[in-house]
């Protein structure tokens, strides 16, 4: 993102996405024959089966953990490279120990002490000792790819044989929450070292880590293909308690009605990207998760005046604002969708409470639109036209939004791009109005503090560092401050702000849903993640 040397965008943002849509479903040749189903069974196998199928629309470009952050590129992290700490199940209001056994935040917010677990080890059957993580972490951090900033600021040492340090140089809270992220999965230093791994800009093992795994998962990579499919096998040597149920995971790129069609025929075991309307017929036998999820769709109105001459205005984006009829977008989005009451999604903590989300006011919006003092305004409304989210496509709700702003006044010219020219345009700070997502890069809201001025998004909608100093301060204390009950009041505070005079307008949460065969059990849906294919098991 801007000024981070995050990369990842805010239409998830996990934000950049670029998803490769198949036409077609990818031939189940190369799946291996280990899977017992049948279209006539509907996708359920029995307790013998090996094999599960999910598809994807893939977001996904590398499988080296230190360069990975797209959406499946997660999903696979998570399955080959354990992490210091973790999240039970679909739970992110608190992290649970992984390859640390126990860890402890300093009451300053500054040091973070982790204490190894003894018996972990690589899928080599090497153990991971703490060397490992100093060299995982700075790894991350220093050669500057998409996942870096997860780190900015933190140093890592190891203190002993079984005890690793992280310090920051101001007090930082999320860091237990930012640990989890797949991108910080722990990876063998012996193994990447040899194959070109360093800790700065110089290394060289994406290719080496492109062909095998290094990590000590319940799972090892067969084959990868950023554009078709990936195959997963389990590790025999997995150390922890719960081994994989399926000795093979093939993770396959087909678009969104293709899903629904193959998961119906017993094709494959797990869909992940079928819109509210597509899980409607699935079948009362499949497993289906219908929950908002965390993506939170919104507006961008450019404060610059070299931008727009329009949107600089605040009482036309308060116009905007109360303009836009969120219940409609709601209706289009689907069952599971939510209206997103700030920038910070629902089920994390500091989310403002769904009675303080903005309502429309069409008389209040043309009354805004009056007092702004420019007559018949035109603005041009900037999408990607070949992105997907939850199934869904960015056409009719930008369609949605433009007949809502002509009943108060505004006439809006779409202008949809292919998602690499609006993705430059939107980075680059030129989009008037701009129609975009944000998903969490990790689950707290430090991580939503870029929408503040002077921050990552901040910037992209030209609302420039002191343009609001009362705010801004108020986001400093929130960053540094300790301890939920401290923390959730200021992050309230902080979307208020935003909700009542800022350049950005919260839209929706679309519906997350996931859908798997009746013969596949523990599905949980992870914001983070996505889903842990290897908490999956078989009846």
């Amino acid at each position: 993102m801007a000024t981070r040397s995050r990369r990842r965008t805010a239409w998830q943002g996990r934000a950049a996405l670029l998803p490769v849509l198949l036409a077609g479903a990818l031939s189940l040749a190369a799946c291996g024959g280990g899977t017992s189903t049948t279209p006539s069974q509907g996708g359920q196998s029995g307790p013998a089966a090996k094999t599960l199928v999910v598809d994807a629309s893939f977001t996904l470009k590398t499988a080296d953990p230190g360069r990975n952050y797209e959406p499946t590129g997660l999903i696979i992290g998570k399955a080959l490279y354990d992490t210091l700490l973790t999240f039970e199940g679909s739970d992110v209001t608190k992290p649970v120990p992984s390859l640390a056994e126990s860890y402890e935040q300093s009451e300053d917010g500054k040091t973070l002490t982790l204490k190894l677990r003894q018996g972990a080890t690589f899928s080599d059957g090497s153990p991971v000792t703490a060397d490992d993580v100093v060299f995982s972490l700075n790894r991350v951090r220093d050669m500057k790819g998409n996942p870096s900033f997860l780190l900015d600021g933190v140093e890592v040492a190891k203190t002993d044989e079984s005890t690793v340090t992280l310090t920051s140089k101001i007090a930082n809270p999320a860091l237990p929450f930012i640990l989890p992220n797949p991108a910080l999965g722990i990876v063998n230093s012996k193994v990447v070292k040899q194959n070109g791994g360093t800790e700065d800009e110089s290394d060289k093992a994406e290719n080496f880590l492109n062909g095998t795994s290094a990590g000590s998962g319940p799972y090892q990579l067969e084959s990868f293909n950023a554009q078709s499919q990936v195959v997963l096998t389990a590790n025999p040597k997995y150390w922890g308690p719960k081994k994989p149920t399926y000795t093979k995971v093939v993770l396959r790129n087909v678009e969104s009605a293709t899903q629904k069609l193959n998961v119906q025929r017993g094709d494959s075991q797990v869909a992940l990207d079928l819109s509210g309307d597509q899980i409607k017929t699935v079948g009362a036998d499949y497993t289906t998760v219908k929950t908002a999820s965390a993506n939170v769709v919104f507006l961008l109105a450019n404060r610059d005046p070299a931008v727009s001459k329009v949107t600089d205005n605040p009482k036309v984006v308060e116009a905007i604002r109360k303009g836009v009829d969120y219940q409609g977008l709601l209706e289009l989005a689907g069952e599971g969708s939510v209206q997103a009451p700030g920038v910070i999604p629902t089920m994390l903590l500091g989310a403002l409470p769904a009675d303080q989300a903005v309502q429309r006011d069409v008389e209040g919006a043309k009354a805004a639109l009056a007092a702004s003092g420019v007559s018949n305004p035109t603005v041009k409304l900037e999408y990607p036209s070949d992105l997907t989210l939850q199934g869904l496509s960015f056409q009719p709700f930008a369609e949605r939004i433009q007949a809502n702003l002509k009943e108060v006044g505004i006439t809006v010219e779409l202008t949809p791009a292919p998602v690499a020219t609006a993705l430059d345009n939107y980075r680059n700070g030129k989009e008037e109005l701009g129609l975009w997502y944000w998903g969490p890069d990790y689950p707290d809201p430090t991580d939503y503090l870029v929408f503040l001025p002077g921050k990552t998004v901040g910037l992209r909608a030209g609302w420039k560092a002191g343009a609001d100093k009362e705010l801004e301060a108020l986001g400093d204390k929130a960053a540094t401050t300790i301890g939920d009950d401290a923390r959730k009041p200021l992050y309230a505070d902080i979307q208020a702000r935003l909700n009542a005079d800022s350049p950005f307008i919260p839209l929706i949460q679309p519906s997350q849903n996931i859908v798997t065969a009746p013969s596949v059990t523990g599905l949980q849906f992870h914001p983070v993640w996505t889903v842990d294919v290897a908490a999956l098991g078989a009846k």
